[in-house]
């Protein structure tokens, strides 16, 4: 199998033997899969930005199996530059891609969304609107799409003057006065105008903001299975991270 030109961005490598590396890349076309660069550790110095993640690039393989060989890497447009806080959001998404899609299921329109988010913080947008915009559309893409314009019991839209609870893996199921809601269990408590607001992916409002943060982290928890991400672990002392474990 010959594969040419398929836009691509590298998640993660690892080295392998003495001079390749094992690279986890994200496709447009073919999803995500493994390839081997035979002696990308002898590329010089010039060479090697295009094994690095972040970067828009066109990528060639051959071979079939679990790990075809890369035959070529080209840059397509300008590259990418991250620094700071911006990196670990970056790192962040890369995870939940590897920790989440299946290998060679075609994801094009998160696909273009990844790309989106990458340019949205480098260009210094929000990073916690672009991380919390990229995880509700992973969600979707990947088949646990949140649903956040009815309620689970009666399909009634929402009204955003109201409370809710959203069952994780279900949905928004509305609080009435002297509910007890304790009494669902792994839901999160969102008002109704929050979750039109994550439906529109117009996240400006601080509170609108935080209680998003809260369902996101709920629902990717239960989809992970309970697994902590490593992203979160490494970067848990760092402060100001848009992703803090703290707040």
């Amino acid at each position: 199998m010959r594969v040419s030109q398929q836009p691509a961005y590298i998640l993660h490598h690892y080295s392998y033997g003495e001079t390749s590396l094992l690279l986890e890349v994200f496709t447009r076309t073919y999803g995500r899969l493994g390839l081997l660069a035979k002696g990308a550790r002898r590329l010089h110095l010039r060479q090697r930005p295009l094994l690095e993640p972040f970067q828009p690039l066109l990528i060639s393989w051959t071979g079939k199996g679990e790990l075809p060989v890369l035959s070529g890497t080209e840059l397509v447009g300008d590259s990418v530059f991250l620094q700071g806080p911006i990196l670990y959001c970056a790192f962040y998404m890369n995870e939940l891609l590897i920790r989440l899609l299946h290998r060679h299921d075609s994801h094009e329109l998160l696909f273009d969304a990844y790309g989106s988010a990458l340019r949205a913080l480098q260009s210094q947008s929000s990073a916690e609107v672009t991380l919390r915009v990229f995880e509700k559309r992973l969600l979707q893409e990947i088949g646990y799409g949140l649903v956040l314009e009815n309620e689970m019991t009666d399909n009634a839209p929402i009204d955003p003057a109201r409370v809710y609870r959203y069952v994780i893996n279900r949905g928004p199921v509305r609080v009435t006065s002297g509910d007890n809601v304790e009494d669902l269990d792994h839901a999160v408590t969102i008002q109704g105008s929050t979750l039109l607001a994550l439906a529109k992916e117009s996240l400006g409002d601080v509170t609108v903001l935080q209680e998003t943060k809260a369902l996101m982290r709920a629902a990717l928890g239960h989809h992970l299975a309970g697994r902590p991400l490593n992203t979160r672990k490494l970067f848990r002392n760092i402060k100001h991270t848009p992703f803090d474990e703290r707040d």
